[in-house]
């Protein structure tokens, strides 16, 4: 009873935080662990009719499909290539970023490169990746003009297998960088600038102090974000692979979730599509689980 009566003052006391944390807090209940009672889905033969309660059960059907489907090795394949080839070419490119834009003296200058590498952020999904159509075009994209009048044939980057990879990183690259540089660029400005001070009095170059001041004071954050990309690995961009993939391009381009919105939305096989999911969320939770295990041996650092 007294420790419930604590409970009450503290709320009386701090009620304008709890108010300002209440539409995030309703926000995740509603959207996040709510919606979480769909699974039961992955393990029913759902029928709109007869809702989730009154569908019948079928066990580990869906999972059994999508296990023993001829698309399983290509669909798995193509994720992990995927997540792997965006985190090695995209994870370095912000922290490079950052360093580079702290290493700029005038203000000016560094607030231009950095509200230039911003916004390609801020540009919707759609918008930029028919950006990214318009410069591929064979015809009348800048790349392909380039290409010409240097007198090499122009490429169809998008209706060819082997070239849908390097286009999701380098488009990835270029959207996200300058965001994602924030995080490293606030981590840069916290170290304490008698260090720095104290290396050019004993003649350190640029480059030394990055290498012994910049990166060991960092390495904190590098890690933790770099444990949350990998535990995110299967979690590859679905609107921006909807909106450059084509027929053509399947067998490089399809992965886990487009795989779930053709079988699970457009056939209307929700069951299939959830078991799918579920299966995505399963892997990613052991992945980011496991990394974190690994962080902490080897650089006692991790998210928990």
């Amino acid at each position: 009873m007294r420790q419930l009566r604590r409970f009450f003052s503290l709320c009386r006391r701090d009620w304008d935080l709890l108010v300002i944390i209440s539409l995030p807090f309703a926000y995740y209940v509603v959207f996040r662990y709510v919606p979480m009672y769909g699974i039961v889905l992955a393990f029913k033969n759902f029928s709109a009719a007869k809702g989730i309660l009154g569908s019948t059960w079928v066990g580990l059907k869906w999972f059994q499909q999508f296990f023993t489907s001829a698309y399983f090795p290509r669909i798995v394949r193509n994720t992990f290539l995927v997540s792997i080839y965006y985190l090695i070419f995209s994870f370095p490119v912000p922290i490079i970023f950052a360093i580079l834009l702290s290493e700029i003296r005038h203000r000016w200058y560094q607030r231009i490169a950095q509200t230039a590498s911003y916004l390609p952020y801020f540009i919707s999904m759609v918008v930029a990746m028919g950006m990214v159509v318009s410069f591929l075009n064979p015809d009348e994209g800048i790349l392909n003009v380039l290409l010409v009048k240097l007198g090499m044939t122009p490429i169809d980057f998008m209706n060819q297998a082997q070239w849908f990879r390097p286009v999701y990183v380098v488009s990835g690259i270029w959207q996200n960088f300058g965001f994602n540089a924030i995080l490293y660029l606030a981590a840069i400005t916290s170290i304490d600038v008698q260090l720095f001070e104290a290396a050019t009095m004993d003649g350190a170059t640029r480059m030394q102090k990055i290498r012994h001041i910049t990166l060991p004071s960092i390495t904190s954050t590098i890690v933790i974000l770099l444990i949350l990309n990998l535990g995110n690995m299967l979690n590859v961009g679905f609107e921006k692979i909807i909106l450059l993939y084509t027929p053509a391009t399947y067998e490089t381009a399809d992965v886990i979730s487009t795989y779930v919105y053709r079988r699970g939305l457009l056939e209307n096989n929700f069951g299939f599509g959830t078991a799918v999911g579920l299966f995505n969320s399963v892997i990613n939770f052991v992945l980011i689980i496991v990394f974190n295990k690994l962080a902490r041996k080897l650089s006692d650092v991790s998210l928990w």
